[in-house]
């Protein structure tokens, strides 16, 4: 018994396109707003967000940093979900042990290694790990210069995933940090440059770019030994600090000491009794404080600016030039501060305007001094410097 054949009639075949057509259109639509996230894309994204965290704390301000105690928690959790992705596995592992690093726990940092290079070997988190375990600064530059060869030119020209971090930019990153430790500013600034010639994430950018900018600074800072090259890495500066940079570095001081080595005390004590060293650092002070500043307070712009135009006009047998734009300005008819964060009646209008207009300072923005910021010991020694 053979099976009838039968036609569509040209109704159905309307009623069923139509239904076909509203399908197809729902899930167009619905394709716009749902998206299916497998386990393992939550998973990475979880990782992505621990990357970022791990990142933050070689800032060294702690300014949006999370807590290791809050972070070894979120480390805990992911740990207890298994997960079928080797490299997922490998990375937080890594990751863990970059965590223990910062914990000053060393030893399980070098046993979340070895659990990462068993999980994945030659992944890239546990390649950095290694480095960072790395003891001796020429043999971690060396370990990071073999993986960049074996990684070859082309690592570096590849663009990443958006958001991701290309193995040969991470790589030299590493090598710049490398490099800033063995005092190699030069090399090290190259490094940089060329880590953040791709698309980096924004957190490498904000963590790492300090680093960068120092690097360049000091690449033409004077050369320095001892505890002058420790200062001039310092990303703050104490006044004793300063005073050790002015005694070492120029020879600033000789009105001072008449060429006799005076104690750090002895050169404070008289650099304040002869007001080289402000009582305060607020620019908006209408008196002096009773209280002298201390030795290892930590010098801001508006102080350094009050340090240096005293040795520059010190330097000059000028002193004169201590109140010079202040007499100029009070005789105009309703003058008007050049610098936008710099009221006409303060006690450092004289200072900064001075340091500003003889460009032994800047105004970082084009408009604004920013009294206070803190000073960067390459940043006083290259100033210092231009005095002479």
């Amino acid at each position: 018994m053979g099976l009838k054949k039968r036609t569509m009639k040209s109704g159905e075949i309307f009623f069923s396109t139509g239904v076909l057509f509203i399908l197809l259109f729902s899930c167009q639509s619905l394709g716009k707003d749902l998206r299916i996230e497998t386990p393992e894309a939550a998973r990475r994204g979880e990782l992505a967000e621990l990357e970022e965290m791990i990142i933050r704390l070689d800032r060294p301000s702690p300014e949006n940093r999370t807590p290791p105690a809050a972070i070894r928690a979120k480390i805990a959790e992911l740990e207890k979900v298994p997960s079928v992705d080797p490299e997922y596995s490998a990375a937080l592992a890594a990751w863990s042990g970059r965590l223990y690093l910062h914990e000053g726990r060393p030893g399980e940092a070098a046993r979340e290694l070895k659990n990462s290079q068993s999980l994945s070997p030659g992944n890239l988190q546990s390649l950095i790990l290694a480095a960072r375990l790395e003891g001796d600064l020429s043999k971690r530059l060396a370990l990071i210069d073999r993986e960049l060869r074996i990684a070859g030119p082309a690592a570096g020209t590849a663009l990443p995933p958006k958001g991701s971090l290309s193995p040969a930019a991470a790589l030299q990153i590493e090598r710049g940090r490398a490099l800033m430790e063995l005092r190699r500013y030069g090399e090290a600034a190259g490094a940089f440059d060329t880590a953040f010639a791709g698309d980096l994430p924004p957190v490498y950018r904000e963590t790492y770019g300090p680093n960068r900018d120092l690097a360049w600074e000091l690449r033409n800072a004077p050369a320095a030994e001892g505890k002058t090259a420790e200062l001039l890495e310092q990303r703050g500066i104490s006044w004793e600090d300063l005073i050790e940079l002015t005694r070492s570095g120029t020879d600033l001081f000789r009105f001072l000491t008449a060429g006799r080595d005076l104690p750090p005390a002895e050169l404070f004590s008289r650099l304040l009794e002869r007001s080289f060293i402000p009582y305060t650092q607020d620019i908006n002070a209408i008196e002096w404080p009773q209280t002298p500043p201390r030795p290892e307070e930590q010098v801001l712009r508006a102080g350094a600016a009050w340090y240096l135009w005293r040795l520059y006009a010190e330097n000059r047998a000028d002193r004169g030039l201590l109140s010079a734009y202040s007499s100029r300005y009070s005789r105009m008819t309703n003058p008007r501060s050049p610098v936008a964060d710099l009221p006409l009646l303060s006690p450092f209008f004289d200072a900064i305007l001075g340091c500003v207009e003889t460009e032994l300072m800047s105004l970082p923005d084009g408009r604004n001094f920013k009294p206070g910021d803190t000073v960067r010991g390459a940043e006083a020694l290259t100033t210092l410097k231009k005095i002479k």
